[in-house]
């Protein structure tokens, strides 16, 4: 605190939600209010540059989709930025149609901003994360190899596709109302991707449903989604709920945060079995009606 505000007096706060990282609110007299977000141990490992982290929130605050970047903490990397005064958005709340097409616009924006220099492939980061888990003498679950097989086969169907800026983590937590703007913080896994990973990402981790899935296409491509974007859409749900689990193997093997990442990766196993066994899933991977 006095390296970033030399004798000012300032009042700490720690902020609850974040399962990579320790989060504090710090508020100077005046009413002026930040973020320091002080990274988690070993996070590089999970594939996390904080170089393209911060290009990507600098670009995601110039287009007014993240908070304003206030400075960088070096050598240690810490992020500092605008506190935002607005709301966490519960689930619920997120899969109404208005609030789709807010984050549908959000990320649409993000996405057709300048490249970022890194890349992030799903198929590519499963498969890190287990050879970091077996490098640091941990077990990958037996999951991983249906998983796998199943990945496989999403990734012959899906192909290549054009890499765009990507978020890669919209988890609920990090979606903030300002009552005017939708904002997204924490873009550590940021990278130039597949979109319908991103959109999938959203769509997994706020349980839309088929309806909402289509919505959710719709007012991204200011059109009806066609075919061949729902069946993406259907496929990456898949990949990011894989990726979701191994993360959380690869956590539970490297971090110090008290937080039960077993159990989260065997949740997220769990949620991409269940979606690989869907017929939606099936068709669009060429297994089903």
């Amino acid at each position: 605190m006095e390296r970033l505000w030399p004798g000012r007096a300032v009042s700490v706060t720690v902020l609850g939600g974040g399962i990579t990282n320790h989060n504090l609110k710090v508020e100077l007299a005046g009413g002026e209010a930040y973020v320091l977000r002080i990274a988690g141990r070993n996070t590089d490992l999970l594939g996390i540059d904080r170089r393209v982290e911060l290009q990507a929130a600098q670009q995601a605050a110039a287009i007014g989709v993240g908070p304003e970047v206030v400075a960088v903490v070096e050598p240690e990397g810490y992020l500092v930025t605008r506190f935002v005064e607005g709301e966490s958005i519960p689930p619920e709340r997120m899969r109404e149609p208005e609030m789709i097409r807010r984050v549908a616009g959000a990320l649409r924006a993000v996405h057709q901003g300048p490249p970022l220099a890194a890349r992030f492939n799903a198929f590519r980061v499963v498969e890190e994360y287990r050879s970091l888990v077996f490098a640091r003498g941990a077990r990958v679950p037996a999951e991983y190899v249906r998983a796998r097989q199943v990945a496989r086969a999403v990734e012959r169907t899906r192909g290549a596709a054009p890499e765009r800026p990507c978020h890669n983590d919209l988890l609920n937590a990090n979606f903030i109302d300002d009552g005017s703007r939708l904002r997204i913080v924490d873009w550590e896994y940021a990278g130039m991707g597949d979109v319908f990973f991103d959109l999938a990402n959203f769509a997994v981790n706020h349980d839309l449903d088929e309806e909402a899935r289509r919505l959710l296409l719709a007012a991204y491509a200011g059109r009806e989604p066609r075919p061949a974007e729902l069946r993406a859409l259907e496929l990456m749900r898949f990949m990011s709920s894989f990726r979701e689990a191994m993360w959380g193997v690869l956590q539970a093997a490297v971090s110090d945060l008290d937080f039960d990442f077993e159990g989260y990766a065997e949740e997220h196993f769990q949620r991409s079995a269940a979606i690989a066994a869907e017929p939606a899933f099936r068709a669009a991977l060429g297994d089903g009606p």
